[in-house]
């Protein structure tokens, strides 16, 4: 059975930024920075340090916290013309098909590096960078069941 995808903006720069909060440099870089700030706030606290020190991490958590939340979704979606197009969306036991006016795409469940899902679409994963995101709105829930379960099986 094919069903028919549509994208959402809003919905759509919510699942980039999952995708993005999920990368390991992202989440290493997070980590470093709030380390940052926790020690620079405990040793400003002590008086320790002066509060320009602290004032950097603050400044450089706001800076990426711009960066990763709002800036890298938006200019994704922008240049991504993929997620303006209505797609119509199959799967078997053995592939997907996706196909538009735009192209098309197919593939086998064994092609799959990863997937996870975030609150309104499934994150196929072809690589570490290389994904796509199929809606869960337009897919009745019996069915995203059985996709559920064929991709833990694969």
């Amino acid at each position: 059975m094919a069903y028919t995808i549509q994208y959402k903006k809003a919905q759509v720069l919510q699942a980039l930024r999952y995708h993005f909060m999920k990368q390991s440099e992202i989440k290493t870089l997070m980590i470093v920075v709030n380390v940052y700030a926790i020690a620079t706030g405990v040793l400003l606290f002590l008086k320790k340090i002066r509060p320009e020190l602290f004032l950097l991490g603050s400044i450089l958590w706001i800076i990426l916290l711009l960066l990763f939340w709002f800036a890298m979704p938006a200019l994704f979606y922008k240049k991504a013309a993929l997620f303006q197009q209505d797609w119509n969306f199959s799967f078997t036991q053995a592939e997907a098909n996706l196909y538009s006016n735009f192209g098309a795409a197919q593939w086998t469940w064994d092609e799959l590096t990863h997937y996870f899902e975030s609150p309104y679409f499934f994150h196929f994963y072809f690589g570490p960078k290389t994904f796509f995101l199929i809606p869960k709105e337009n897919i009745p829930f019996e069915d995203q069941q059985v996709l559920r379960t064929l991709l833990k099986d694969k």
